[in-house]
């Protein structure tokens, strides 16, 4: 029997507005409400609905024989409370099925798991704590911001109490081996490492509309027959994308919301195939490969490493001078403050140095698709000059001089670079 596991990542972030210099102090408003609210509500209407809808009716039409599982983080679980609640009980609804596990994960879709360790379990937990109260599961699979994952990280996730962790089934990861099979992170007792099957999730995520692919047009039940197909002697298929995928980035013109009604029927007809959650992929295949993860993957981009975000000095500097801040930030929000530390964990959102990308060709393609900013230099000027005037916010709740915080940032950085 081979298990297919469909997981999706469902994300909104809180963009900035154009904050300039000779704003500072005259302004705490950093965040382009009106924008983040158009997107949230257009992509609503659009992806989470509509798909939530076809999901539904496809969970009570097989009788819960297909399943899948959401990671949703916290900042769009914020703006669904606030700008279309409507989405956010048809998630629930979903969820209340029983056909479909909820994902924990940061609460900001941050880098906190390579920036600070303490911030990383604060926003797991919060997070994992919200999710109770809005689904009523209590997470025992975890997925990291953009599946980034190493040895450490792994580890880090398994002492929270998590029981399966999901990740990119990267080339330079297996080094020949396949993806289709659990494995356990190297440097863990117990954890269950599930990879997504970039070929077979890409073909839907990002070839599926292009009319230059040798697969093109994509069709559910000749798809279907080619997983089967393709997976015959195999243990279970990672199918791990972005939620937006249907219906904002690949178009309802193109036809992937049918698609995605027949793809699951399909499916179900073929022999020897069935869908799983990963909780219950992880319970059906105990034994595990050990996998050594040397070094930090993602699903990002075609290297599937960290230059997404941490590649040019601009995407640097805004991430150190970020975690340099953080200590005071604590200390401020401990001092009465608790503001200044929601609004230093919406800039932890890894999309701000996302934007700040310098890379070419086809992944520029994609950065310039997501950015609201005309260059990566106008996003890092823009996050600058926020995190600048909360730096002077920050440093007058907590009562720092300049000298003070020359001398914090120092000590600071010898801390996070020995």
């Amino acid at each position: 029997m081979t298990s297919i596991t469909f997981y999706f990542q469902v994300h909104q972030p809180y963009r900035l507005r154009n904050f300039r210099f000779f704003e500072h102090g005259e302004t705490e408003g950093y965040f382009d409400d009106s924008l983040n609210r158009f997107v949230l509500e257009r992509v609503a209407e659009r992806c989470y609905l509509p798909m939530n809808r076809l999901l539904l009716d496809t969970i009570e039409e097989t009788d819960g024989a297909f399943r899948c599982a959401f990671a949703l983080t916290g900042t769009v679980l914020e703006q669904l409370e606030d700008w279309a609640p409507e989405a956010l009980e048809s998630f629930q609804a979903l969820a209340a099925t029983g056909a479909v596990e909820i994902i924990a994960e940061t609460s900001h879709h941050s880098l906190a798991s390579l920036g600070d360790a303490e911030e990383f379990g604060s926003q797991v937990h919060a997070h994992h704590r919200r999710l109770e109260a809005l689904f009523g599961q209590s997470p025992t699979t975890f997925r990291n911001t953009e599946l980034i994952l190493d040895e450490g990280i792994a580890a880090a996730v398994e002492r929270m109490g998590y029981r399966t962790l999901l990740g990119e089934g990267a080339d330079q990861l297996l080094l020949g081996r396949g993806p289709r099979r659990a494995f356990r992170p190297r440097g863990t007792k117990d954890l269950t490492l599930l990879l997504r099957d970039y070929p077979f999730s890409d073909d839907i995520a990002f070839r599926f509309s292009n009319p230059e692919w040798e697969g093109y047009p994509l069709m559910a039940d000749t798809f279907a027959r080619r997983i089967r197909e393709e997976s015959d002697q195999d243990d279970f298929l990672g199918f791990y994308m972005d939620f937006e995928t249907f219906g904002e980035h690949q178009g309802a013109q193109t036809g992937i919301l049918d698609f995605m009604r027949w793809l699951p029927r399909y499916l179900l007809e073929e022999p020897g195939i069935d869908f799983k959650t990963p909780a219950e992929v992880r319970e059906a295949m105990p034994e595990r490969t050990e996998l050594p993860i040397p070094r930090p993957f993602s699903w990002a981009d075609e290297n599937r490493d960290l230059s997404a975000w941490l590649a040019n000095p601009m995407q640097h500097s805004a991430h150190e001078a970020l975690y340099t801040l953080l200590p005071r930030v604590r200390e401020a929000a401990e001092l009465g403050r608790p503001e200044l530390l929601t609004i230093w964990r919406r800039l932890s959102t890894s999309d701000h140095v996302y934007y700040m990308s310098t890379a070419h060709q086809s992944d520029g393609d994609v950065h310039e698709y997501f950015s609201p900013y005309d260059s990566p230099h106008d996003s890092f000027i823009v996050f600058m000059n926020v995190l600048d005037d909360l730096t002077r916010r920050v440093d007058e709740a907590i009562g720092a001089s300049p000298t003070q915080r020359h001398e914090t940032d120092a000590r600071s950085d010898q801390e996070t670079h020995p």
